[in-house]
């Protein structure tokens, strides 16, 4: 390892003293801000449950191994203060709980981001927890002397220490495989536990491995243990790196590694795949494949939810109301439950498809080895908004459906990434957004409607660029460019099982995070449009026209305020406040504020029939004789403006309820500038 050139600290040595000499004591007796006990030879937290830390380079199969050990038990959690993901669970060991963390993946405890930062922290101590009581530290078989320096530098720490050996199987393909027990008497006894984390192979074994040693585990001979809090952390990671590589060369040495030049499977897939050409148009033909599923494949699945599925949960509700007489069905709170509650949870289960299909997709990816790959051949694209390849992912899937392009951003591995991806997501033009601008490119531009719908499109990508440019400069300013380096993981094949069961958990947690939001959202809907704003409205949940209702007062109210971009007209205001919920309820809501019913026509039906003359004499009414430009304005408008209330969901859930709102906020700022500068100049063009 070689040291940077910085005038200042950086990384943990920026958070920490840079001497300290209190005693603390030496060895594994040694513990951190939280206080424990000794219990039978083992030290115990106070809340009785030993702190199991996993930790590892990035692609190791250390995630895949947690997941396989505790299946559903975990909880995606943010670490304290952070953006950044962690999974803990609870695992019951001989009638004893532990509490399992799972780190971010980082090549050294020395970090660059925020992600890294929080794994050194759990390993050392430092993150408000106090130490672990047993570190698990996953070691890539393939790249064993990579591995082996990191070892060296979490077995410094002096915490009792399992290393679980993953990739074993496809080292004994390239005819490098390791021997556990060799490679524990190496490390002068440290266990080691081969596992598969894939498969679950392994995993019962390691954890009575980490039962047997928690109250403590050898120092190997060559290494020398460091007290935390009585050290420089740069200081001692990058002083003792040629210990360290001596140490691991010793190991090797020990295990009788010797270089094989032998050219592998992989190596011959990566020659086509990692072509500068070659590359780049596979991983667009790739992701032409992953956007025409998510998309096409989700299809019916969603259109079967959201007729058939909600027919039958309507019947069920007829039924239920039918049995308290005939009048129930009447009643304002059978609507409140059918057109609240009922299309709440209708609107979920249209989600669940793309999600499951976004989910499959990303798991095949991942577990084959393929995403590595097309992070590196997309990475200089990327580079103009100061993110890697990986990022280009979620961006493309977001033309397709933001929302399970949110959980592609899961794949990056800065948490900063992921939340300047995510609040990126939303502008990239989603497939529901295409019906606005087909109706509207055919209501006011036939001949050129495709021209139109077109530039719409590329409307978004340059609205990408500009606002990821933007965010940099102002939201993510610390956030700089690092080198782009990262281990490229052999390719296998997935494991159905596993990758099943990963699915389903990331489901659930959608399902889980997102029900409340939007069914609550629905509900305040519904009771905006049961309340009569004026006495010859009709009575509450019975409505004659929405315009009379508390919704249509608020429209109103709305309008004035898209004066400058040529739609002051509440039907405008009102379909774009439905909008927020769903955007493929924006020509519905239209329709339905004209009071015109368009059947089963498509786009360009309603575009040219009798919703396309209503919207064009109302745009060219509000924009005084400017219906064309007002129309591109409201296109562009709903283009940026804030996305639909599912991923304003999964934003809360995957980062904070601060984030989403900023991304609402940008959304909506966004959108009004460009719709009025647009209006303000095309009126003049068209």
């Amino acid at each position: 390892m070689t040291s940077d050139h910085h005038d200042h600290p950086r990384g943990l040595a920026a958070l920490l003293p840079a001497r300290r000499h209190d005693d603390h004591g030496t060895g594994a007796a040694r513990r951190g801000a939280r206080p424990c006990c000794d219990v039978g030879g083992r030290r115990v937290a106070h809340d009785g449950m030993p702190r199991i830390v996993f930790i590892g380079n990035p692609n190791v199969g250390k995630s895949s191994l947690f997941n396989a050990i505790l299946g559903a038990k975990t909880r995606v959690m943010n670490a304290p203060g952070t953006t950044v993901l962690l999974e803990e669970g609870v695992y019951t060991h001989d009638s004893a709980r532990w509490d399992l963390i799972d780190t971010p993946g980082t090549y050294s405890l020395l970090p660059l981001s925020p992600d890294e930062e929080v794994a050194a922290k759990a390993v050392m101590g430092l993150g408000g927890d106090g130490e672990p009581d047993m570190v698990v530290t996953v070691v890539d078989a393939t790249n064993i002397s990579r591995a082996l320096y990191f070892l060296a530098t979490v077995l410094e720490l002096g915490h009792p220490t399992v290393v679980a050996l993953t990739m074993n199987d496809l080292a004994a393909r390239q005819g490098a495989r390791v021997d556990p027990a060799q490679l524990s008497r190496a490390l002068d006894g440290v266990p080691v536990v081969e596992v598969n984390g894939r498969t679950g192979a392994g995993a019962a074994a390691l954890m009575d491995a980490v039962g047997v040693h928690l109250s403590g585990t050898p120092m190997p001979h060559g290494l020398t243990q460091v007290h935390v809090g009585d050290v420089d952390v740069r200081d001692w990671v990058e002083g003792g790196a040629d210990a360290r590589f001596d140490w691991a060369a010793d190991v090797l040495a020990q295990l009788d590694m010797h270089a094989r030049d032998r050219v592998t499977v992989s190596d011959r897939i990566d020659r086509v795949l990692l072509n500068p050409v070659f590359g780049v148009v596979a991983f667009l033909l790739l992701m032409l494949g992953v956007f025409e599923a998510t998309t096409t494949l989700a299809g019916p699945a969603q259109d079967w939810i959201d007729g058939t599925v909600r027919g039958w949960l309507v019947s069920g509700v007829d039924w239920l109301f039918a049995l308290f007489g005939p009048g129930a069905a009447d009643s304002w709170f059978h609507s409140l439950v059918v057109d609240g509650i009922v299309d709440g949870i209708v609107t979920i289960g249209t989600f669940i498809p793309p999600m499951g299909i976004m989910f499959i997709l990303l798991s095949l990816l991942e577990d084959s080895g393929y995403l590595a790959r097309a992070a590196f051949v997309m990475d200089r694209t990327m580079r103009c908004m100061g993110l890697d390849g990986r990022a280009f992912l979620p961006i493309v899937i977001g033309f397709g459906c933001n929302l399970p392009a949110l959980a592609a951003t899961r794949t990056l591995p800065d948490s900063r990434q992921r939340v300047l991806v995510g609040m990126l997501v939303p502008f990239s033009s989603c497939t529901a957004r295409l019906s606005v601008y087909l109706v509207l490119a055919y209501a006011f531009f036939r001949e050129q409607a495709g021209l139109v719908v077109f530039l719409m499109y590329v409307c978004s990508i340059v609205l990408i660029l500009l606002v990821g440019i933007l965010l940099r400069r102002v939201r993510f300013t610390d956030m700089r460019s690092e080198p782009f380096a990262m281990s490229l993981p052999p390719y296998q094949v997935p494991r159905l099982v596993t990758l099943a069961r990963g699915v389903l958990m990331r489901l659930w947690g959608f399902v889980r995070g997102a029900s409340t939001i939007i069914v609550s959202m629905l509900v305040v809907m519904w009771l905006l449009q049961a309340i009569p704003a004026t006495a010859t409205a009709g009575s509450f949940a019975k409505v004659d026209d929405v315009h009379d209702s508390v919704y249509g007062v608020v429209a109103d109210r709305v309008a004035p305020v898209f004066a400058p971009a040529g739609f002051d007209d509440w039907h405008a205001s009102a379909a774009l406040m439905t909008g927020f919920v769903a955007k493929e309820v924006v020509v519905a809501s239209m329709a339905q504020s004209y009071s015109i019913d368009t059947g089963d026509e498509d786009e360009q039906q309603q575009g040219e029939g009798s919703l396309g003359a209503a919207m064009r004499a109302s745009f060219d009414e509000s924009s005084h004789g400017h219906g064309r430009a007002a129309a591109i304005a409201f296109m562009l408008f709903t283009l940026a403006y804030t996305p639909c209330l599912a991923t304003v969901a999964e934003l809360k859930r995957q980062y904070s309820t601060r984030i989403a709102m900023e991304s609402i906020g940008l959304g909506l700022i966004v959108a009004y500038i460009l719709a009025v500068v647009a209006f303000q100049t095309l009126r003049w063009l068209l």
